[in-house]
């Protein structure tokens, strides 16, 4: 990895390309708590564009698609203001957002995408606002894009306030963005800025003298890696948890069973595979609600991993928490296009002796009866509990017994296309990182496969490592570069 960092060649502000009409958006009580949240930060790597198209070429499109798509999205060039009642609502004031250009053309594709090895902290430097609050919204742009050239590609980062936008809704703009650059005759979505939903609130959140900070140390030497899974793998962790596989369970369920390079002996993956095969087949539909899901199967085996890694004691509590989208949950559903934040946090508890000593599928029942208990009933006994004790959201990790998961491998990372192709992969900035912070991306293959951006505590992550259950689910990821 080349020991140089990223070097800025030109910086501006970009302003819609006509004049807002939106009046002021007041944050809601899903955006509030949000503001001790660092900005989101997740961008996507590309291929070179094509020879005739020139760097500076690209920079100048991008300026004048960002223009454009911010005419579209203009609460993102808007800025904070709190009134004298303590409501802060965002000012559609086409203030404009930030636009870096950068240069680290001694850096191969190659170089960053590292299969089976930790992220490269250089990624870190292809995003502005590293470390900004929420917040600071009130005086720093809600939004900024930088785009770096390597030696043979590009990464355009995106970095937005998290009171702004929920990952539903970076990721519509995102794709718009890059829509727009690639001259895509019509805009497949508009972004839907009512306010009238259950999420907005009269109440007020008392933010501390010099605002707030984040709820967790951003210092603690951490290690990342993207662990890979495959479609195959995804189903046979849902077979597994849904008991679907008779007379296997007992076997697999534990990683002592398996050998020591993780894979299980060959009768298991011939019965499994047997069975997989025979189970493609089966054309009846299923409960949904009454099933296991794939995600759900996959966050009971990192849940189960993780603890035992941590090497916990028996009686400790465990907290697996995750975010979810409450669009579709709630009664009338809100517009899928609703730009903000609509999500709450599932927590779901369980001693790590219950998680180690149980199999799968009993963790995985734990994740599922919450997710599926999380209706337009408990969305709104949610909101009314912030409404009378409003508060910051406390990221973080600090009985060193949680895991927080966010994103989403349903987001459409890689429904993107600026020009000359699907981005090689997608990747974060050092935002709202800590031990145990999960964060969720589809497989650039698709077809059901998963990404998991997994930051740990450096004993943590050489923990699962060499955890066998785990890492028998785990397959090495190709770039085409």
């Amino acid at each position: 990895m080349p020991s140089c960092s990223v070097t800025e060649i030109s910086k501006c502000i970009v302003y819609p390309e006509k004049k807002s009409t939106v009046s002021d958006l007041r944050l809601s009580v899903s955006d509030l708590p949000m503001l001790s949240c660092h900005y989101i930060q997740k961008g996507v790597l590309l291929s070179s564009p094509p020879p005739s198209f020139s760097f500076d070429d690209l920079v100048s499109s991008l300026r004048r698609s960002l223009s454009s798509t911010l005419s579209l999205f203009p609460a993102l060039a808007g800025r904070f203001s709190t009134s004298p009642a303590g409501h802060i609502s965002i000012v559609c004031n086409d203030a404009g957002v930030d636009f870096v250009a950068a240069s680290a053309k001694h850096v191969k594709v190659s170089d960053v995408l590292l299969p089976g090895k930790d992220v490269p902290l250089l990624f870190r430097e292809f995003f502005v606002f590293e470390r900004l609050v929420s917040y600071n919204g009130h005086h720093k742009p809600l939004a900024a894009v930088q785009v770096t050239e390597l030696d043979d590609g590009v990464f355009i980062g995106c970095t937005v306030n998290h009171s702004v936008t929920d990952g539903t809704s970076f990721w519509h703009f995102f794709n718009t963005f890059a829509d727009v650059t690639s001259g895509a005759c019509k805009i497949k979505h508009l972004p839907d800025f009512s306010r009238h939903t259950v999420f907005d609130s009269p109440a007020v959140l008392r933010v501390p003298p010099g605002g707030p900070r984040v709820t967790f140390d951003a210092d603690q030497p951490l290690r990342e890696r993207i662990f890979h899974f495959s479609r195959e793998a995804i189903t046979k962790l849902k077979q597994r948890t849904n008991n679907r596989v008779n007379g296997i369970e007992t076997a697999v369920n534990d990683g002592r069973k398996c050998n020591g390079n993780g894979e299980n002996n060959g009768k298991i993956t011939t019965v499994l595979d047997s069975f997989l095969k025979s189970d493609t087949n089966n054309k009846k539909t299923h409960d949904r609600t009454a099933e296991i899901s794939s995600f759900q199967s996959l966050s009971a085996q990192l849940w189960r991993s993780v603890t035992r890694a941590r090497n916990l004691d028996p009686s400790k509590t465990t907290t697996f928490r995750m975010a979810v989208n409450c669009r579709h949950r709630l009664e009338p559903k809100m517009d899928p296009y609703y730009f903000g934040n609509a999500i709450q946090s599932i927590p779901t508890l369980a001693s790590a002796g219950d998680l180690l000593s149980k199999d799968l599928r009993w963790s995985a029942e734990q994740l599922h009866r919450n997710v599926v208990a999380h209706d337009d009933a408990t969305v709104r006994r949610g909101i009314a509990a912030w409404e009378s004790d409003p508060r910051l959201f406390p990221l973080g990790n600090p009985d060193g017994a949680s895991i927080t998961m966010g994103s989403s491998p349903r987001f459409p990372m890689y429904d993107n296309d600026f020009g000359w192709g699907k981005p090689l992969a997608v990747r974060s900035g050092g935002a709202n990182k800590f031990d145990g912070k999960i964060s969720a991306f589809p497989g650039r293959e698709g077809n059901g496969s998963v990404d998991l951006e997994v930051v740990l505590a450096p004993e943590t992550m050489t923990g699962i490592e060499n955890d066998a259950e785990f890492m028998q689910y785990v397959s090495q990821v190709t770039y085409d570069c």
